[in-house]
């Protein structure tokens, strides 16, 4: 159920919550959120996953976070995926995503700086 907008009040609120989730796409932070989405990623989520992710990361007012997307990274079976790069450059590649293992990975990894080294695929 959608809210209704009754007020300027109302509309305001509506547009600072879209340009927080535009935000995330845009700026130059210091840490890289990339989700895999060729045609395989999506099949398996990665939408839902990206969608996760900016709503969750928009919610906590990460400031230092850049979300962005790509293509397929030839992974196919690892699907949905996403790339974390962190401000000294190193990257951390996840896998089989789900909604439970997205929200740890933030919380832990994105917002707390501490790898969750179980979800981190080897190939």
């Amino acid at each position: 159920m959608e809210k209704r907008i009754t007020s300027p009040a109302d509309l305001k609120a509506l547009r600072d919550a879209a340009q927080a989730n535009v935000d995330l796409r845009t700026r130059k932070g210091e840490t890289h959120v990339v989700v895999h989405m060729g045609t395989c990623g999506i099949a398996a989520g990665a939408r839902d996953v990206l969608a996760q992710i900016v709503g969750e990361l928009a919610e906590a007012g990460a400031r230092h976070i850049t979300v962005k997307q790509t293509g397929c990274l030839g992974f196919c079976d690892q699907e949905p995926m996403m790339t974390i790069t962190d401000k000294a450059g190193k990257e951390f590649r996840y896998g089989k995503l789900d909604r439970h293992k997205v929200h740890e990975i933030l919380q832990e990894h994105v917002l707390a700086g501490r790898p969750v080294i179980e979800h981190i695929i080897t190939y």
